[in-house]
């Protein structure tokens, strides 16, 4: 008698079963809008962002501390921990920023009306051509850094919901969606390696939101942060990426942005929110937890 388990014929018409199982299946729903009534706070900067350390609220974070270094006081900003295990993006007013109920959610109130924000790659590049930094002026160089922004935008997906749900977060582990996007992810990686071989940065000799915007991702899986999937998809191999990863996580601003709305990790390097640069010294749950 066979153990093998039987194969699967897809209805005609597919229908939602909500006990399908996996780590998310909780918050996982086939229909948009909010969920709940929820007024979210506002603060007293120009930016309010709505977030999450997961790579794509690091993306902002790292980006608005990177503007504060550069010496722009008009990127400050309050950060604001949405906990999307509990199903905060489906709040009201989280939806009314981001109708795709997805973090991070931002608000620019230096303009009149507020200018809301969703998609992290769109608030890259808001960023970068409101204070006009880390975006290349030269055209070729802006176009390229403009090539990976959309690079990453488009190839992210593969690694996170498809091979990191599937090595990770599915309910059960199958061997062919597995080598599907183990295959795509190692192939990503070997582009970035080749290019990186050539370039310091994503777009030349220029550090940009291009950087910016891969390396949440693609920094985390190389330092073995992201699904523990490392050494399974034996990243140390590519040196080019190992270079450019290790490079970039020394910036300061880029140590200070991963800290943001971060849940998990050593309590120092958990700043759950941020509301005042000072905070980085005072109020992480290492040293909340001594406070109280």
């Amino acid at each position: 008698m066979s153990d093998t388990p039987a194969e699967y014929v897809p209805p005609k018409v597919w229908t939602w079963n909500k006990g399908s199982g996996g780590r998310f299946a909780n918050i996982n729903r086939p229909v948009a809008g909010p969920t709940h009534d929820k007024e979210l706070q506002i603060g007293k900067h120009p930016f309010q962002l709505y977030s999450l350390a997961t790579p794509n609220g690091v993306k902002v974070t790292v980006m608005l501390e990177e503007l504060l270094a550069l010496g722009h006081k008009g990127a400050e900003y309050d950060a604001w921990l949405i906990n999307i295990g509990e199903g905060h993006q489906f709040g009201s007013d989280f939806v009314a920023i981001n109708p795709n109920s997805k973090i991070p959610a931002l608000m620019d109130h230096s303009t009149t009306p507020p200018t809301r924000l969703f998609e992290s790659g769109s608030m890259l590049v808001y960023l970068a051509e409101k204070f006009g930094e880390l975006i290349p002026k030269d055209h070729h160089a802006k176009t390229e850094c403009m090539n990976w922004v959309f690079w990453q935008m488009a190839s992210a997906p593969y690694l996170g919901g498809g091979f990191g749900h599937f090595y990770a977060y599915a309910p059960m582990k199958i061997e062919y969606a597995i080598d599907r996007f183990a295959m795509e992810v190692k192939r990503q990686l070997d582009v970035l390696d080749q290019h990186l071989a050539k370039n310091k940065y994503m777009a030349g000799d220029e550090y940009s939101i291009a950087d910016i915007a891969i390396w949440p991702w693609y920094g985390s899986l190389a330092l073995g942060l992201l699904y523990e999937g490392g050494e399974f998809l034996e990243v140390a191999s590519y040196k080019n990426v190992i270079r450019w990863t290790k490079e970039i996580g020394e910036r300061p601003a880029v140590k200070r942005g991963r800290m943001v709305n971060r849940v998990f990790g050593e309590p120092s390097s958990q700043l759950l929110e941020r509301h005042d640069a000072g905070d980085f010294d005072t109020k992480t749950q290492d040293k909340v937890k001594v406070a109280e």
